[in-house]
């Protein structure tokens, strides 16, 4: 009995000794593959501002999923095509540093690194009004509007009010390239930085030097092209309708409510108003003293009314 008792031990022992040598064989096997899935990514350790040069303090390197890895990285912190690039874009801390987000190699630092091919930056001077109290930041999409004299030939000597530029992106805002991490925070500046076109920049010229610029924010979902005719003194005196509010219903039902369970109330004739008001107003007449006896019943007196008769 004994000997059966340790042959079935020992069997037991080797069965779950079996199972966890298995067990620990693929999981061993799962690991080493999925470390062989691993890459290196080369990150930023620190917040790195748009139009400033990398470098090497700046990056460290973290093991990613070849399939989570996004496309353009670098494996090495101290790859030379990494090193010494500018930053066109604000790449925060723990973010992977990518071709996308840097300029060509050879590109010089500052504004410069950050206008696109074919474009170019222009300087427009601003105060708290045209530059909207400060709060137009990089990366903003503004409208340009001119207050401006007409021709001398022009039969019409009105000033006109028109928007001469639509859908233009602020690059900087003063020496700013970069939004600061605190977007309340308004900072007064007495320039902005525009990108434009070679044409856009001959009319930004023109508008500026000839009237009063004004910037125009936009949302920078609306990618729009507006097409207006100007405004004149006889156009701004001649009125403007309400418009709604986006978001909110421009009519509500202004219809009452009808309620079934409740009794509509009728109106009082006027003959039984008039009747029920002289009832309420007329005094009631005197009563008649009717005659009457006094009458002794022992030490008793008492007076006795005579009966009506009428």
């Amino acid at each position: 009995m004994r000997n059966k008792r340790l042959i079935i031990a020992i069997a037991a022992a080797v069965v779950f000794g079996l199972i966890a040598a298995v067990s620990v064989s693929r999981y061993l096997a799962k690991a080493q593959a999925y470390t062989k899935n691993l890459n290196n990514v080369v990150v930023a350790k620190v917040d790195i501002p748009v139009g400033t040069r990398i470098i090497a303090e700046q990056l460290g390197v973290v093991q990613l999923p070849r399939s989570a890895a996004p496309e353009g990285t670098f494996i090495n912190p101290e790859d030379q095509n990494l090193i010494g690039r500018v930053a066109v874009v604000r790449i925060a801390a723990r973010e992977p540093i990518t071709e996308s987000r840097l300029a060509p190699l050879g590109s010089a630092a500052g504004l410069s690194s950050v206008i696109p091919e074919g474009y170019r930056a222009m300087n427009v001077r601003v105060d708290d009004v045209v530059g909207i109290s400060g709060f137009i930041m990089p990366g903003a999409l503004v409208d340009v509007v001119v207050v401006i004299d007409p021709p001398e030939n022009d039969s019409h000597r009105e000033r006109v009010s028109k928007i001469v530029l639509q859908n233009i992106k602020v690059l900087a805002n003063g020496a700013n390239l970069d939004k600061p991490k605190n977007e309340k925070e308004v900072e007064r500046v007495k320039t902005v930085t525009l990108q434009v076109t070679p044409e856009q920049t001959e009319k930004l010229a023109l508008a500026s030097s000839e009237g009063r610029l004004q910037l125009v924010m936009r949302n920078s979902i609306d990618q729009g092209d507006e097409v207006t005719t100007g405004a004149t003194k006889k156009s701004l005196l001649s009125g403007e309708r309400a418009l709604p509010l986006p978001g909110e219903d421009a009519e509500k039902d202004a219809k009452p409510v009808h309620h079934p369970s409740a009794a509509p109330k009728r109106a009082r004739p006027r003959a039984m108003a008039s009747e029920t008001a002289a009832k309420v107003n007329t005094p009631a007449a005197p009563a008649v003293a009717r005659p009457s006896i006094e009458v002794i019943e022992g030490a008793k007196k008492k007076n006795v009314e005579f009966p009506d008769l009428r």
